[in-house]
């Protein structure tokens, strides 16, 4: 399996899959990432807790049972455990500080090793939340803006870790693009046990960054129901604790590794006409020529029928979706997901040589181009 098969990059790093080991406090560190993420693209470390108030109110959650590193170097510590890492994998460290110093040491740290920083605006106990940092930062988005422009200045790939359904997700996620980070690590917590993968969606259709999805993923049908949303990687922390899942993300590897040379589009979309596809699923729409969920979404865009139709089909000229003239609408342009069942389709293909996984490539590359040429872009679409 060769880094180029996801074409996955961001900054100075390229992963070689879409699989991460997440944090969990206390218990991430290298010998763990290790024994279960090997073979992941990314492995998060951490939450290190970098300064004297921060490994105060560790200390307090430990002494109400809860996991968390304490270190009196905390500096030695993170190039000691980013060392640790034995694996290709990049190397992520999530990080907590009261103040910016200590990041911005951090930063420097870690981008000469050519990892990632990922600044900690996530945790939820009490103790970290009263002090400032973790969960807290999402409600002071001008601290949490400012911080996130310093630490750019170091240089470093900058990942910020959040969790989804606090403050407003839409709003949150375009301040962190627009102050530089990099990376966008989502813990997509709604109200239910399960992960709330509108959020991924809502936040993939109103900003460009990377995006991690996180929550609740134990399975390979869990990892691709995020990643249709319009997940970049996914990451999985605790499903990788129970005895029985160990191998958790060896098999979502596999899996995904699997998916993407038959597919040729690992987080392809869902069709938006099931009411779950995100922008990027324009690729697969039909001819707008009928009331359907498509003229909501090209409306975002700022494009009217004929204008999205056009420019569908000036993306077409010189590939091979320009043939199909016994589909629906007289061009490959206009069909559909390969996972969803066509025999028209699949007829064009057979005759033109053109591989299910070479179709899907194209209609990513088409699902690039629509969003690059819209008139409005996502980033900038109105949050209703």
């Amino acid at each position: 399996m060769t880094d180029d098969l996801f074409d996955l990059h961001t900054g100075y790093v390229t992963f070689k899959n879409p699989i991460a080991l997440a944090t969990m406090a206390g218990i991430t560190d290298s010998a763990f990432a290790n024994e279960h993420a090997d073979r992941a693209g990314l492995v998060i470390i951490g939450s290190f807790n970098l300064d004297e108030k921060t490994n105060d109110a560790a200390s307090k959650l430990i002494a109400r049972d809860r996991n968390e590193f304490i270190s009196d170097d905390p500096f030695e510590f993170l190039k000691n455990e980013i060392e640790g890492v034995q694996s290709d994998s990049v190397v992520a460290v999530n990080v907590r500080s009261t103040t910016i110093e200590p990041l911005l040491k951090a930063a420097k740290i870690v981008k000469d090793v050519g990892a990632i920083l990922e600044l900690d605006a996530h945790c939820r106990q009490e103790e970290m939340v009263d002090i400032g940092v973790g969960e807290a930062l999402m409600h002071d988005i001008p601290r949490l803006v400012d911080w996130i422009g310093k630490i750019k200045q170091t240089g470093v790939v900058l990942s910020i870790k959040i969790r989804a359904n606090v403050v407003n997700d839409i709003d949150l996620a375009r301040a962190i693009e627009s102050a530089g980070a990099d990376i966008l690590h989502v813990d997509a917590m709604g109200e239910v046990l399960s992960a709330d993968l509108r959020a991924i969606r809502h936040i993939r259709d109103s900003t460009n960054i990377f995006l991690i999805g996180n929550n609740s993923i134990t399975c390979f049908k869990d990892a691709k129901d995020m990643l249709a949303r319009g997940a970049d990687m996914i990451s999985v922390a605790r499903g990788v604790l129970n005895d029985s899942n160990s191998d958790l993300i060896s098999e979502l590897v596999d899996n995904i590794t699997a998916f993407q040379e038959a597919e040729g589009w690992y987080n392809a979309p869902k069709h938006i006409c099931g009411g779950e596809g995100d922008l990027r699923a324009l690729a697969f729409c039909c001819l707008p020529v009928k009331s359907c969920a498509v003229h909501n979404k090209i409306g975002k865009l700022g494009f009217s029928a004929q204008e999205f139709a056009n420019l569908k089909m000036e993306f077409a000229k010189g590939t091979l979706l320009e043939y199909g003239d016994s589909t629906c609408f007289g061009s490959l342009i206009w069909c559909c997901k390969l996972s969803k069942p066509c025999f028209l389709r699949d007829g064009v293909l057979d005759m033109i040589g053109l591989s299910g996984a070479e179709y899907m490539r194209l209609k990513k590359d088409l699902s690039i181009y629509i969003l690059e040429n819209a008139k409005i872009p996502v980033n900038e679409i109105k949050n209703k």
